[in-house]
């Protein structure tokens, strides 16, 4: 069979498996001096809540009735941290386990995650790979974010239940939620060969509507400091750039969604900011941050900068690392470390360190990668 047919049958069912674009953070309180499971949490506890996709799901995909396109529980992902799969979609960690390292707190578990309820008193991971701000975003194979919301709502009354009515609403008011989500929602029209019945501008707004309605929901229930990561280029990803024909640049439409979206996403936290008493937020610019490691990966300690580490085609572009989806073969690079993109649409433990170091530690709105007015952990800082 000719590539380019592999590489059609493989995209055409990707469609679920997408990371990206939303995912949500959130941080109650301050630090923690040593991560905790017993539940006698003091005033300055820490929760960690994370919403979105692939970028941040740790493994809610492993317990719902979806397939392999949407799951990453089996070898060799996670790999080079943990050993064996967990449901992440990289060799190893996110950026949200990262986060949760330098706010010293534990692993946080998947919301699906059967086992002690206890282990949630530190934070919740409600993200779902292939997720977007869409319901019809891979309906029926992955978590919405409106689903995602209401299993929040679960995790707030459990706390009320825990805490009292009025220290739970302390700790929510604390909280920093980190939200990433779009990239599903822009990819999937590609993905699928499906064309947008409606503009582009018109399809951005539907996105953001929604993803504006979701944000007013979890200040509404407290939320006040939020974490945005914006929708990188997804046109540039080696999954979708196979799909352009003519040449080997960027699947130019894909990215010009992502451009479209990104701008809306600015101009509506900063509306916020003015108009939404106590809202406060951090968005950090994914799309530039990965474009400029694409174009030279050796200054951020790359070897390879457009080709995936796991999969087969053109850059790696087919989504079949594993073996275990609708192609069967791969290659798998000796060292995911000097790769950027670990399979076709999602990004190395390596890439995800250096981001999330970004968005911890980045600077104020001078910074042209956070675009502010606080990072994360400013974020976290402030009681």
């Amino acid at each position: 069979m000719r590539e380019s047919t592999i590489m059609e049958k493989a995209m055409e069912k990707t469609i679920s498996f997408f990371i990206f674009s939303s995912s949500i953070l959130f941080l109650a309180g301050k630090s923690l001096a040593k991560p905790s499971y017993d539940g006698d949490m003091s005033d300055n506890v820490t929760a960690l809540f994370i919403f979105g996709d692939s970028f941040l799901d740790a493994g809610n995909n492993n317990y719902i009735n979806t397939s392999t396109l949407d799951q990453a529980n089996f070898p060799p992902y996670g790999q080079t941290f943990f050993g064996l799969p967990t449901g992440r979609f990289s060799d190893g960690r996110l950026i949200s386990d990262f986060i949760a390292e330098y706010a010293k707190l534990p692993l946080i578990p998947p919301f699906l995650e059967p086992g002690d309820s206890q282990k949630k008193l530190c934070g919740v991971n409600f993200a779902s790979a292939g997720a977007g701000a869409l319901v019809e975003t891979f309906q029926g194979s992955v978590i919405s974010l409106r689903t995602q919301l209401d299993h929040y709502k679960k995790v707030e009354r459990l706390w009320r239940i825990k805490f009292g009515k009025e220290e739970s609403k302390k700790r929510i008011s604390r909280a920093v939620y980190l939200i990433s989500i779009g990239f599903n929602d822009y990819s999937s029209p590609f993905l699928t060969n499906q064309s947008l019945s409606i503009s582009m501008s018109q399809h951005v707004d539907i996105v953001i509507g929604n993803l504006t309605t979701f944000i007013h929901e979890l200040y509404k229930i407290g939320g006040r400091k939020f974490g945005f990561l914006n929708v990188p280029d997804l046109g540039c990803f080696p999954g979708l750039r196979i799909l352009k024909q003519k040449n080997d640049s960027c699947l130019r439409d894909a990215s010009t969604l992502a451009s479209m979206h990104n701008k809306a996403l600015s101009n509506l936290l900063f509306k916020m900011q003015r108009q939404v008493k106590g809202f406060k937020f951090s968005l950090f610019d994914m799309n530039k941050s990965l474009r400029l490691r694409m174009h030279q990966p050796s200054k951020f300690g790359f070897k390879e900068g457009e080709e995936a580490c796991c999969g087969t085609g053109k850059w790696g572009g087919v989504f079949s690392c594993g073996g275990k989806r609708i192609v069967k073969e791969y290659k798998l690079c000796e060292n995911p470390d000097d790769y950027i993109f670990w399979d076709s649409l999602h990004l190395t433990q390596n890439t995800y360190k250096q981001f999330a170091n970004l968005i911890w530690n980045g600077g104020h709105m001078s910074d042209s990668l956070v675009v502010g007015p606080y990072n994360i952990n400013r974020l976290f800082q402030i009681s």
